[in-house]
């Protein structure tokens, strides 16, 4: 599991740092995507390929699920980190997820997002504000 937050930056060459506690689970190869929150979702290569393998089953059927695909799959590039830890953010990712020099790195479960600082720091405003007024479990969990 992926935990934390960290600060970074983008580099001349367009290329961030993973935190020091990623860089063992992602040596092997990372797979950027775009996420739904207009940031980017690093996975772990066997991860991507688990949750692509997800996305196939429910394509036969779904078109929502066929259309997601395709654009999941076209944002997606595959990196390896170098042997300082650092991957290089290619532009049509930077440019979705607004990037430009300040970074969040954030653990998030199963992969490492990557956001632009500000709009990281909004997102966090905006949904202490909307947890202010939940009051009950969460689906699944016990009291």
């Amino acid at each position: 599991m992926f935990l934390g937050e960290y600060q970074h930056t983008l580099d001349v060459k367009n290329r961030v740092i993973l935190p020091a506690r990623f860089r063992e689970r992602l040596a092997t190869g990372v797979v950027l995507a775009p996420s739904q929150d207009r940031a980017i979702d690093i996975f772990p290569t066997a991860t991507f390929e688990k949750r692509v393998e997800a996305l196939r089953e429910a394509s036969l059927t779904s078109r929502a699920a066929r259309s997601y695909m395709r654009a999941f799959l076209a944002g997606a590039h595959p990196d390896t980190p170098d042997s300082q830890g650092r991957i290089t953010i290619p532009e049509r990712l930077r440019g979705y997820a607004g990037l430009e020099r300040d970074l969040a790195v954030t653990g998030a479960d199963q992969t490492v997002q990557v956001w632009d600082r500000t709009r990281w720091e909004d997102y966090l405003q905006n949904a202490e504000a909307e947890f202010a007024d939940f009051d009950g479990p969460l689906p699944g969990l016990a009291p």
